[in-house]
């Protein structure tokens, strides 16, 4: 009879080890993939909103996507950055980098003389937002350490025309993803 008790007593203790054992692996398990998760969203991605309509029709109010913190930003890359003069985030297309030249011309955009089609617009433009980049900002070309950037809907965008070159250093990332509403993930054009 005392071995019988013994054993159970030595079942209990290996469960109990057991159970010690599967809770310290679920907690390690779970702060590794918190590190993991708060490393990537800090340093490589980051999900983001889009506020206002600047940007239809590629992006409507309320659109979710997923921004990289890692790119190259190049012309006619959506980006997120830090607005000038205003504690908010917005979301535009680049249209110049540094060294370019940049003009709207009878509605057609010019980047370094060279023509673009815009298919993302919303509307045609009828050349009555027309202009070159010295009428803007003074300057020729977009200076270093600067980006010219457009929203798509020209017509209610509060964009470069408005308050001219913004900081590379305030670009929070490149949009890569969009991911609600559900008929629109992918891959943003």
């Amino acid at each position: 009879m005392f071995l019988g008790i013994y054993s159970a007593n030595e079942e209990e203790v290996r469960l109990q080890t057991s159970t010690k054992k599967e809770i310290f692996s679920w907690i390690t398990t779970i702060a590794v993939v918190a590190i993991i998760v708060f490393l990537a969203r800090t340093f490589l991605v980051t999900p983001v909103s889009v506020n206002g309509m600047s940007m239809e029709p590629t992006f409507e109010h309320s659109d979710k996507l997923i921004i990289s913190k890692i790119s190259d930003i190049e012309n006619f890359d959506m980006i997120v950055f830090n607005a000038p003069n205003k504690d908010e985030e917005y979301i535009k297309r680049v249209i110049g980098k540094p060294g370019d030249s940049v003009k709207m011309e009878d509605g057609v955009l010019y980047i370094n003389d060279k023509s673009y089609e815009e298919p993302y617009i919303k509307e045609n433009h009828d050349g009555s937002d027309d202009f070159t980049l010295k009428e803007l900002t003074g300057k020729e070309k977009v200076p270093d350490g600067q980006l010219f950037v457009l929203g798509d809907n020209r017509s209610n965008s509060k964009d470069s025309r408005a308050f001219g070159f913004i900081s590379s250093d305030s670009v929070v990332g490149e949009v890569k993803f969009q991911f609600y509403p559900w008929q629109e993930i992918g891959i943003p054009d």
